[in-house]
């Protein structure tokens, strides 16, 4: 199968959760022609990222691991740095519209994916934790030189953002969370546990279908567009490629980390001053559908948990997006990088 790379630099950051425990629904509206169906590696082989990809080696857990980071510097330097978290499932890669953004701000930024995912190791056996991975991007930026940063997290990537906050709050000059998951304990409200190999189980039935299915309906407000479509891909052709397996194995040890270690109790131990970007649309919550029916509709409730987080965190400041999804950097990014190059602090 020939592999098609990434789309040009045109296409706009899209980060975005596949949740593979909602079943597919049926499109409203036909979608544009979809590209071919690529085939990629396990760490992401024959995918093209928007800036050059370096690697990060290092020894974590008795195992020899590297992860992959895109470093970009500025043609104007302000002298600060932007380290930005990607969600579960995605990749550095769809950071590329924020790194334009923020680079051309005067901002140093930094991108890495993380251990388990897209062009980093896939280990095989691996204890995840939120407090392994901090350690893990904490001492890539000690190797590049990187003391204090902004850090910014999106989705999954927000529960990282806020246990890197805990770890290191005097390095953490501002936490920005976009639509980050875990604001909520799901299993605390019912949700029920599904274990590694159930985990496992689902994410090998993960398809393109399923994944742009549940995009449209819960990132984009039943919305498509064609600059989105490349994201599928991206995140479905590891599941097409030959190492489909471990790359499935990875992603079921990472949703039960999500699940089985909320950051939502530790909110108010934040000192750093936080910036919350929300698009109230938003409805995603770990393992929603195996809930009993009579709590799905509480779970995700966006609108009620972004109050509950402005209100919880001792400096934080609010933006809501309210005709926004969970992408909102990828349904409006002028407006999203407006509000954010505003709420940075100086």
């Amino acid at each position: 199968m020939t592999v098609p790379t990434r789309l040009s630099g045109a296409l706009l950051c899209a980060v975005f959760i596949f949740a593979p425990t909602v079943a597919a629904q049926p499109l409203s509206e036909p979608l544009s022609e979809p590209l071919s169906e690529p085939s990629y590696g396990p760490e992401l082989e024959g995918f093209e990222y928007p800036y050059p990809i370096q690697r990060f080696a290092f020894t974590s857990q008795g195992v020899k691991l590297q992860m992959a980071y895109m470093d970009v510097k500025p043609a104007k330097p302000n002298g600060r740095t932007v380290v930005l978290m990607h969600g579960k499932n995605f990749c550095g890669a769809t950071w590329e519209g924020t790194i334009r953004e923020l680079s051309g701000a005067g901002y140093r930024v930094v991108a890495p994916d993380q251990v388990g995912f897209c062009k980093s190791t896939k280990p095989a056996h691996y204890q995840y934790s939120f407090q392994q991975l901090a350690q893990n991007t904490h001492a890539l930026l000690a190797s590049i030189g990187v003391k204090n940063a902004i850090v910014m997290g999106h989705s999954t990537g927000g529960m990282l953002a806020v246990r890197y906050g805990l770890m290191y709050p005097q390095q953490s000059e501002q936490l920005v969370l976009v639509n980050p998951i875990g604001l909520e304990d799901w299993k605390a409200v019912g949700v029920p546990s599904l274990g590694v190999d159930k985990w496992y189980e689902r994410e090998l039935q993960t398809t393109a279908e399923r994944i742009r299915n549940y995009e449209k309906s819960t990132y984009y407000v039943n919305t498509w567009k064609p600059e989105y479509e490349p994201w599928v891909q991206m995140l479905a052709g590891m599941y097409r490629g030959p190492g489909k397996q471990i790359v499935a194995w990875n992603s079921a040890l990472l949703y039960d980390m999500i699940y089985t270690q909320p950051v939502v109790y530790e909110f108010p131990r934040l000192t750093m001053p936080v910036l919350l970007l929300i698009g109230l649309k938003d409805t995603t919550a770990i393992g929603k559908d195996a809930a009993p029916a009579e709590i799905r509709p509480t779970l995700g409730n966006y609108p009620e948990l972004a109050k509950q987080t402005a209100r919880s965190i001792p400096k934080a400041t609010l933006v809501s997006f309210p005709d926004m999804g969970h992408a909102p950097q990828m349904q409006d990014p002028a407006r999203f990088h407006r509000e954010l190059l505003k709420g940075l602090v100086r």
